[in-house]
């Protein structure tokens, strides 16, 4: 990517952490009418999508090509250099400085993954990859009152951001990585190191007693509360927080938090409380090897929360995570259509 191209983004993540402590949802929709009003019609009739219980479950964590349908709204490369500022500066108003980061990191590991498999791929091949097939969509009319939505996803990204007044809900969204650890400009990134490490710490911080509750006795190889598998229900395994120490609680709700700490700080606040308040009856399981660096999966259960990690293929250099809220996914609590 361009040297003009990172002075963009961290233009944005400087904006962003600037305006952290506005009110949310009138920066959100500020920012919705400022890319809008930057399109042209055709653009502008593609972007704006009816907010329906079909338009808002559309999303998935496959790459372009590998689909079969299309994405909601327009991808980045569907638009001039100004308009897509004006798309990644829409998506980070609605998010924490931090959550804009970790996205950010995303769709630059899916570039740098378009820069080295490009040999490998024969020109047939549909599936592509890299920061230009990323689609943004706003399903609903951007308001200050009632329930629209935002959508900007591609390969290993699915953001799912229904806002209603001033609730924010980012669930089910999807967060991955390939490869999993890159070099840009000298810096070594992790987009999820921090939800591998985390992960592995709390496991080797329970009780032998603990672990033989956690670790499940079976192997999990792959998700399955991914796209089209909404409102499923899934029977709770593993060990019950409720026997956690204080100790572990903190470091479980700070792994949680690398899920909802995408969202902006007042949104992700009032989330964290939630499940906070309902932590004894939160279960965390695991399935593989609890040395960090192994392929290994974990799911958090509860009643406001559900989150996976996988690596894929048994490759730490391929990860699928998704999160729900099993009582709000889509803003089910405040909007019913």
């Amino acid at each position: 990517m361009k040297a003009c191209a990172y002075a963009a983004l961290s233009i944005l993540i400087a904006w962003s952490s600037v305006c952290a402590q506005s009110d949310p949802t009138a920066k959100a929709v500020a920012a919705a009418k400022a890319l809008l009003s930057d399109l042209d019609d055709a653009q502008r009739a593609a972007v704006k999508v009816d907010l329906t219980r079909d338009s808002r479950t559309k999303w998935s964590n496959l790459p372009n090509g590998a689909l079969p349908f299309k994405r909601n709204g327009l991808k980045l490369s569907d638009f001039s250099p100004s308009q897509q500022e004006a798309a990644l500066a829409l998506v980070a108003a609605a998010l924490s400085p931090e959550g804009y980061k970790k996205v950010i990191d995303i769709v630059n590991a899916d570039e740098d993954l378009a820069r080295t498999t490009a040999s490998r791929r024969p020109g047939a091949n549909r599936v592509r990859f890299g920061k230009a097939e990323y689609y943004i969509a706003i399903l609903g009319e951007p308001s200050l009152s009632d329930a629209w939505m935002i959508q900007f996803g591609g390969h290993h990204l699915a953001l799912n951001l229904t806002i209603v007044g001033a609730h924010d809900v980012l669930a089910p969204s999807h967060t991955g990585a390939q490869p999993s650890v890159y070099v840009l400009d000298g810096r070594t990134i992790r987009p999820l190191g921090n939800e591998n490490d985390k992960a592995f710490a709390l496991i080797n911080a329970l009780s032998e007693e603990q672990r033989k509750q956690a670790i499940l006795n079976y192997r999990v190889a792959d998700t399955v509360l991914g796209p089209g598998h909404d409102g499923e229900i899934i029977e709770p395994e593993g060990v019950r927080v409720s026997s956690f120490t204080a100790e572990q609680r903190k470091m479980l709700l700070d792994l949680i938090r690398e899920w909802v700490g995408i969202l902006n700080a007042p949104a992700a606040s009032a989330k964290m409380e939630e499940i906070r308040s309902r932590l004894d009856d939160t279960y965390f399981a695991w399935s593989g090897p609890i040395d960090n660096g192994s392929p290994a999966y974990f799911r958090i259960q509860g009643p406001a929360v559900e989150i996976e990690y996988a690596p894929q293929g048994g490759s730490v250099d391929h990860i699928h995570t998704f999160y729900r809220d099993p009582t709000n996914d889509y803003g089910a609590k405040f909007i019913e259509r």
